[in-house]
């Protein structure tokens, strides 16, 4: 197997690193992988993780619902419930953020296609791409969508975007860099980039450490703070206008870890964990379990 061996860091292009902790594939595998640290800029990252052409074993399981839209455990039935308030409640940002009613969105990564799906009934003109042919499939299926392969994203015409959008997603995609040029260059010039991702200064993150549910080793290879966050939007031509807390990821996260920690009682301990993050996040947002960011063109 093809190795992802990083000794440039993607954000400051430093080559010291530090181990910070080494994570265990709960999900598939069970194997282990360090997570560094930039020296310089503190950027965290997965080391000597598969590439994107080989990962895709690591994805293989009827209980990835990002692809499979399982309902099965009570884990994932929680996220379908807490999923439908959130279309709601991301489709008013999206309005918030671009001022706009309706226009041209790109969903990046849209999994099962419910949020692409949901917006073009809201009159968006939607343009989705996701990776996995099975979760390609289930949106033609279900929604009628189609829903472009991950190659399309080059492919997209310079300026026709008003809106793009990656809900959990930044953190899989192996060449970073690229894909933030790109993402400026399809942007039209008041678009609006919105990017969520796990937040590894969070209150659960601090607590759970290497456990923590959300490092998702060897599938998240980089793991963005608010600040690193900030400094690959500037570093790409944009301004970070807007963060958002995402109150809910706390409590699924904790359950999903105190399930791998074969806690006796892993929904009670993770509301617990969750309740605690989400007063935490309310306290000072920066702790928010998973963060939505909001940037602009410069």
């Amino acid at each position: 197997m093809n190795i992802l061996n990083i000794n440039k860091c993607p954000l400051c292009g430093n080559s010291q690193f530090q181990k910070v902790m080494t994570c265990t594939d709960h999900y598939a595998t069970g194997e282990k992988f360090d997570v560094e640290q930039c020296t310089h800029c503190h950027f965290l990252f997965t080391q000597r993780a598969p590439v994107e052409a080989e990962i895709g074993r690591y994805y293989e399981s009827p209980d990835y619902i990002s692809h499979s839209d399982t309902h099965k455990g009570l884990m994932n039935q929680i996220y379908h419930q807490v999923r439908r308030y959130m279309l709601a409640r991301k489709a008013r940002l999206v309005k918030h953020s671009s001022r706009l009613n309706e226009g041209s969105l790109l969903d990046i990564g849209t999994g099962t296609g419910y949020f692409s799906h949901f917006m073009a009934e809201k009159g968006w003109k939607v343009t989705a791409i996701e990776k996995s042919p099975q979760a390609r499939e289930f949106a033609k299926k279900h929604f009628g969508l189609d829903v472009q392969p991950s190659e399309a994203l080059s492919l997209q015409k310079e300026a026709s975007f008003d809106v793009v959008t990656l809900w959990h997603v930044m953190e899989h995609l192996e060449h970073l860099n690229e894909t933030w040029e790109i993402l400026n260059r399809i942007l039209k010039e008041r678009g609006v980039l919105i990017v969520a991702v796990p937040n590894p200064n969070s209150f659960d993150a601090q607590k759970y450490k290497e456990m923590w549910a959300a490092y998702d080793t060897p599938r998240h290879l980089w793991h963005f703070t608010p600040s690193t966050m900030q400094q690959f939007g500037a570093k790409h031509g944009f301004i970070l206008a807007e963060q958002h807390p995402m109150p809910f990821d706390a409590f699924y996260v904790s359950m999903l870890t105190e399930k791998y920690k074969k806690s006796r009682h892993p929904f009670l301990k993770g509301l617990l964990t969750g309740t605690e993050a989400w007063f935490a996040s309310q306290a000072k947002k920066e702790r928010s379990s998973s963060i939505i960011y909001v940037f602009r063109k410069k």
